[in-house]
Order: structure tokens, then C-alpha cells, then sequence
């Protein structure tokens, strides 16, 4: 599991540049739920071969009781809920304000791992300017430059070492023949009833692994001899004095468990509809390159006309998701359960494709010749042969010249000839242009 890192502090302390320096990005946005873009953004990191989730916040006042500020607290008493250990950045230049000792104060009572880090020390590493710091109580100061990048890479060390990370992530054996699912969707949207469906009706003995309050929780179960290892985000598990004015849904949780599984089950409302939250997660998803199906819960509860809007929404909404079955589903009555899991077991299955070189190539070329791609500048694209370059998702690779020219209309005519072939269904196909080098490039050149 991906430790999580959440970043906090009083406004512009440069808490968003040096989630944009540890995520490796400039736009400060990975995964974007509606309703927390303002307050509190998630992004991917990695150093070495260790990977993390960084969140950003708003600025924090933890005894706001009133307006804005006070769900710009909320949102960031839920990032460090989530979080593995709190970075508490505060500004090395502008010095120890009232408000940091408020946060420092918070942080305390919460009993988070916390590491203090004084932003913007370019030029004052060793400075004594950094001896006021110590006040807050939180330990040594961590001298860093955001901006300069100086330090950044300590930092994220000195976190590993306070969580007691090994140097090398634990590469386990999985059991290919499991079927990792993940039920996604907003709150309410009725995840715990079709788990608690699921579960009831094939009468298994199942058990919870315990975890944190952020992590997903694992039920493994058998349906008809297959196995499956459900991961469920459907809501925090356990309710300390940290969460209880807290929302319950876990952007953590659910990003993991995207993440973790191979097949993705996203769960929409039929009474609401497509909502951001919705597209978001269904991108997230997709960005992860993971299998996907989607089931419309409580189509019981609607008449026809509303039906026929929440289809239409999704087309609309979701058009990216064109791939993935969808089912109209009751979990309460225990209705069309059966072909969702038709279809998760064809979503692993398209995912885990193996596809032969030869047959690729020799589709690729009927393509060519069915259609060709439109020509680029002087030069037409021609391909000349296709393998395999990845599961899950699967990955065909085109090689040949000049496919740089290649539009992304033609590369949707090439993926349909290719999940028509393979009957690829429910998984994302990922297609990649390598166009041959020149040998005799540099000799015209000179």
C-alpha cells in the first residue's frame, strides 16, 4: 500500500509548490473529486522504487467556526486523516506566525506522525533564523527550497525512515488466477448493500483484514470456483474523536483501491444520475489503465422517463467508458446481479489478452489496406508491424516511419479492428506509435 503524505500549513508557505516538486508535475491536480478541488489535491509520487500519494490543502485554521475557513479546516483534518505522516510546511522567511502555533497545537493533540519543515531556507541552511521554529514543539526543522528543489529528496527519506519502510517495496506473489475488484462510487450510492448482497447470496465465509481507517478493506470470496479478492471502499471503517465531524467518503481509499485492483466496478446512482464525482473517478480509473464495467444502482426506484435521461447522461458524460458494459442493477432486491459478473470475468480476461505478433501485424496490415492513414505533410505514415507491449491494460506497439503524423481518429479505427478481432471488452487499449530512426539522418545532415 502507498504511503500517504499530506501536506499542511497556514497560506502561501508554498505547500502547492512542493506538492508540484514531489509529484513531478505543474498543475497541481491528479485526481479531482468535486467539492475538494479548492481545499485538498491528490497526486502520485515516486523516489527510488518507493511510490506515495501527496496531499495538498488549503490554507489551515483549525478553530475556524464559521464561512470558508471553516471548510477549508474540514477538508484538511480529512487529508490528515488519510494520511500516513503530516508534512507541516511554515515559511523560513516570513517566520513563526500565531497561526502556526494553532496547527502545530492541532497536530499535537491529533498524535500524527509530523515532520516541521521550514520552506523558502534558500541561502539560510545553516542559519540561526530557522531556532524559532523549534517553539512549535514538533522536533527538528527540516530546512528545504520548494521552489530550488534543495532538500525535497531528504525529505521524502526522512518520512520513509518515521514510517519504518523497507528499501525496497515487498514484491509478493500474487495468485493470477484471483480476480482483484474494486467497487468505486460516490457515498450513498449503495456499495455496502451490493457487497452485503454479494456476500449473502453465495453464502461464503467471509472475513475483514484489518487496516487503518483509510485503507480498503480485502473480502475474498469464490463465486461458481472463481476466486475473487474484493477490495471495498465504501466508506471509514472506524470512528475516533479525529472523524467524527468528518465526511465519510475517502478520496485515499479510493484511489488505492483503484490502483490495487485489476477489474474496477463503478457504482452510479440512478436517482441522481452522472455527477462529477462520477467522471472523475471513472478517469482516475481509466488514466490507471484498469478494466472497467459499470452498474446503474436503484434502477427499480425510477420510471421510464428518468431512465431514459440517466442513459443519456452517461453517454454524454462518460462517452470515455464506450468500452465497458453497463448493467441497470437493484442490490436491495437482488436485481441483474448475475451478467455484472459476466462481465467482470470478460473485463479480467480482455485485460490479461495475450496477442501473437503475427496476428497482430496481419490485422494491422488489413487495416492499412481497408483504409489508409491520411498523409502527413510530405510523407504518408506506413506501418509496418505490430506487437504486444503490455497487460493490463493491453498495449499494442505499431512500428514503421513517419507515424508521428498518425490522427487520433485513425488510431480509434485501428483499436475497434483490434478489440473486434480479440473480442475485447470491458478493458482500455492503449495504442503506441514508434516510428523507425533514420540511419543516414546525420550523414545528410553534415
Amino acid at each position: 500500500m502507498k504511503p500517504v503524505l499530506a501536506l499542511v500549513g497556514r497560506p502561501n508557505v508554498g505547500k502547492s509548490t512542493l506538492f508540484n516538486r514531489l509529484t513531478k508535475s505543474r498543475d497541481a491536480i491528479v485526481a479531482d473529486f468535486a467539492g475538494l478541488t479548492r481545499d485538498r489535491h491528490y497526486g502520485n509520487g515516486k523516489q527510488g522504487r518507493q511510490e506515495f500519494i501527496v496531499i495538498d490543502t488549503g490554507g489551515f485554521e483549525p478553530d475556524a467556526s464559521s464561512g470558508i475557513y471553516k471548510e477549508m479546516a474540514k477538508q484538511t483534518q480529512q487529508a490528515v486523516a488519510e494520511a500516513d505522516i503530516v508534512i507541516f510546511v511554515v515559511d523560513a522567511r516570513g517566520g513563526l506566525s500565531a497561526q502556526d502555533h494553532d496547527i502545530a497545537k492541532y497536530l499535537r493533540k491529533i498524535g500524527k506522525p509530523c515532520l516541521l519543515v521550514a520552506n523558502k531556507a534558500e541561502g539560510m541552511l545553516e542559519g540561526i533564523q530557522l531556532t524559532e521554529f523549534y517553539e512549535l514543539g514538533l522536533g527538528e526543522v527540516i530546512a528545504i527550497s520548494a521552489a530550488h528543489g534543495q532538500g525535497t529528496r531528504g525529505l521524502v527519506e526522512l518520512a520513509f525512515e518515521s514510517l519504518n519502510l523497507p528499501d525496497e517495496p515487498e514484491e509478493t506473489e500474487e495468485d493470477p488466477s484471483v480476480i482483484k475488484l474494486a467497487v468505486a462510487g460516490r457515498p450513498n450510492v449503495g456499495k455496502s448493500t451490493l457487497i452485503n448482497t454479494w456476500l449473502g447470496e453465495e453464502r461464503l465465509v467471509a472475513f475483514d483484514m484489518p487496516g487503518t481507517t483509510r485503507d480498503a478493506i480485502s473480502v475474498p470470496f469464490e463465486r461458481q470456483g472463481q476466486k475473487f479478492e474484493l477490495i471495498d471502499t465504501a466508506g471509514l471503517r472506524r470512528k475516533g474523536k479525529v472523524f467524527e465531524a468528518i465526511e465519510k467518503f475517502s478520496v485515499v481509499k479510493t484511489l488505492q483501491a483503484i490502483e490495487s485492483a485489476n477489474v474496477v466496478l463503478l457504482l452510479l446512482d440512478a436517482e441522481q444520475g452522472v455527477t462529477d464525482q462520477d467522471a472523475h473517478i471513472a478517469g482516475y480509473a481509466l488514466e490507471s489503465g484498469r478494466a472497467m464495467v459499470l452498474a446503474v444502482n436503484k434502477w427499480d426506484a425510477i420510471d421510464e422517463y428518468q431512465r431514459q435521461l440517466v442513459q443519456r447522461s452517461i453517454e454524454n458524460r462518460l462517452p470515455f467508458l464506450s468500452f465497458a458494459n453497463m448493467h441497470f442493477i437493484s442490490a436491495k432486491k437482488r436485481q441483474g446481479l448475475g451478467p455484472v459478473w459476466n462481465s467482470i470475468v470478460q473485463a479480467h480476461k480482455s485485460a490479461m489478452c495475450k496477442m501473437s505478433t503475427p496476428i497482430l501485424t496481419r490485422l494491422l496490415l488489413e487495416a492499412v489496406q481497408f483504409q489508409s492513414p491520411q498523409r502527413g505533410g510530405m510523407f504518408r505514415p506506413k506501418m509496418r508491424y505490430a506487437h504486444q507491449g503490455g497487460m493490463n491494460p493491453p498495449v499494442i506497439v505499431i512500428h514503421g516511419n513517419s507515424l508521428e503524423h498518425v490522427t487520433d481518429t485513425y488510431k480509434r479505427f485501428l483499436e475497434g479492428r483490434f478489440r473486434k478481432a480479440f473480442n475485447l471488452s470491458g478493458t482500455p487499449l492503449r495504442i503506441e506509435m514508434k516510428t523507425s530512426t533514420n540511419p543516414f539522418a546525420d550523414k545528410e545532415s553534415s
